[in-house]
């Protein structure tokens, strides 16, 4: 880490340069280029990637002790607290400002989302903007506006609550595809897939309420149940799938109300669920009343033929989501759920009081790109680009000493680099790349060896030769 590099004083009075070095790290946790939970170096570590003496770093660590900032951990080394508010005076207020970008936590990944000016690259969530077509949409628009009787409508009033009837007709087709049996009147369309899990949660549960959720997982899933007020109860979930022993375990302790997953294309690893381990997680869930809440978002890069949760279930116990922005642009913000008729018809009510409706124009308009094929030709040809890119991205980091512990399917890849992922991510930083590492999948804050990559976004070999390079300056993963 060269940037961050300090000469030891001749005099041998190191007082002066360990309160620099506590300056330094201290700039990098305030700053979140050290997220909660990570790991700092090695007292022999740091010295060496200082060039200073270990005596040194002990007295930098003791100091960031002393400010609340790092705990010590016996025989495991020093970690980076949770944040507290900042006291007038302190350290890090009076460091320099950084001109590095912050490795991904969770809002610094929203924002990022919202953010125009930032591209795409391998720790983001979404496709590059170059791959959508924006000419699709806006034909649809304009096609929708200048035919049907109600086409001033769709401008100038609210939509009905439970979504546009062209549009949940078309979209109880696409479910009976996937083998879900739902009629129109079990499809409530909402403003994106994120809306429609909000909803779910929202409705269904309640303060204090345990959830089942996969680790790793989405992060943007944990910020929002965990400001719901819900407890988390993390199901690991490796590469061969979901602890099974684990869920059964949770299920019969804590009497969950509710189990968010992603059955097809999980995020971050992209593994699906087999046949087998679906019937056993209904099977498992079924005793307690744990409703299942399937988020299929990934389903347009996805085979039509992976097993799906509510199909097998039938909607009894299950809702289903899901969502069009992955696949033709984050601006048209429409998603759906399907579920008991009975509880659609509650979480519609609860649309209406929170949202009244969603954008009538952009329902009709996406109706009109389901009906025609518009958007399954579109879907065919990112998912050709996709399948290019995956298989490059799995030679480069091979190259680089890097292992998929997942094999590469759909958007995303769950990589292990062989070192800890989080001080990979501060090297990368520090070469003003930003790594999505392990710790930002877990709703407890777990680090390890993983980081997740877009394969759309990761297809550089510029990338991965910077990842090589970082990974040999740091000790193997234990």
């Amino acid at each position: 880490m060269e940037a961050h590099r300090h000469t030891e004083p001749a005099t041998g009075n190191s007082a002066g340069l360990a309160e620099r070095i506590a300056l330094d790290w201290a700039r990098r946790i305030e700053e979140r280029l050290l997220l909660p939970g990570s790991r700092l170096p090695s007292v022999r570590e740091g010295a060496r990637q200082l060039q200073v003496s270990p005596s040194t770093v002990v007295a930098a660590y003791d100091r960031l002790q002393a400010q609340g900032l790092v705990e010590a951990r016996h025989k495991r080394g020093f970690f980076v607290r949770e944040r507290r508010p900042a006291l007038p005076g302190t350290v890090a207020r009076n460091a320099p400002r950084s001109t590095l970008p912050p490795p991904f936590d969770t809002f610094t990944l929203m924002r990022s989302l919202m953010d125009s000016r930032e591209g795409v690259g391998p720790a983001h969530g979404t496709l590059p903007t170059h791959w959508f077509d924006p000419a699709l949409l806006r034909q649809a628009w304009r096609q929708v506006l200048a035919t049907g009787p109600d086409q001033d409508a769709l401008l100038l009033r609210y939509g009905l609550p439970e979504g546009d009837p062209e549009l949940r007709e078309r979209l109880a087709e696409r479910l009976h595809d996937l083998g879900v049996a739902a009629g129109p009147a079990q499809v409530l369309t909402t403003v994106g897939a994120t809306h429609a899990l909000d909803l779910v949660a929202h409705t269904l549960a309640q303060p204090g309420d345990a959830v089942l959720v996969d680790e790793p997982g989405w992060p943007v899933e944990y910020a929002r149940l965990t400001q719901a007020g819900l407890r988390l109860l993390p199901v690991p979930r490796g590469p061969e799938g979901p602890d099974l022993n684990r869920l059964a375990q949770l299920v019969l302790q804590h009497q969950p109300k509710l189990y968010v997953t992603v059955s097809v294309l999980h995020n971050p690893t992209g593994h699906s669920f087999n046949l087998q381990q679906a019937h056993e997680i209904l099977r498992l869930t079924e005793a307690s009343g744990c409703l299942i809440v399937e988020d299929d978002t990934y389903a347009p890069f996805a085979p039509p033929h992976q097993p799906r949760l509510s199909a097998l279930d039938g909607l009894r116990r299950s809702v289903y989501v899901g969502g069009f922005s992955k696949l033709i642009g984050a601006g048209l913000r429409v998603g759906y759920l399907a579920g008991p008729l009975a509880l659609v018809e509650k979480l519609a009510q609860r649309k209406l009081v929170q949202q009244l409706s969603s954008s009538p124009l952009n329902e009709r308009a996406l109706a009109h790109l389901l009906a025609r094929g518009g958007l399954r030709r579109h879907a065919e040809r990112v998912n050709e680009q996709l399948g290019l890119a995956r298989s490059r991205c799995q030679k480069l980091a091979e190259q680089a000493g890097c292992l998929f512990s997942v094999p590469p399917a759909g958007l995303f890849g769950w990589v292990h680099t062989g070192v800890d992922s989080d001080l990979l991510a501060q090297a990368l930083a520090a070469q003003g790349l930003r790594i999505a590492p392990e710790r930002l999948f877990s709703p407890v804050r777990r680090g390890g060896p993983h980081m997740r990559v877009n394969f759309a976004a990761s297809a550089d070999a510029r990338f991965w030769r910077a990842v090589e390079a970082a990974r040999k300056g740091l000790p193997p993963w234990e």
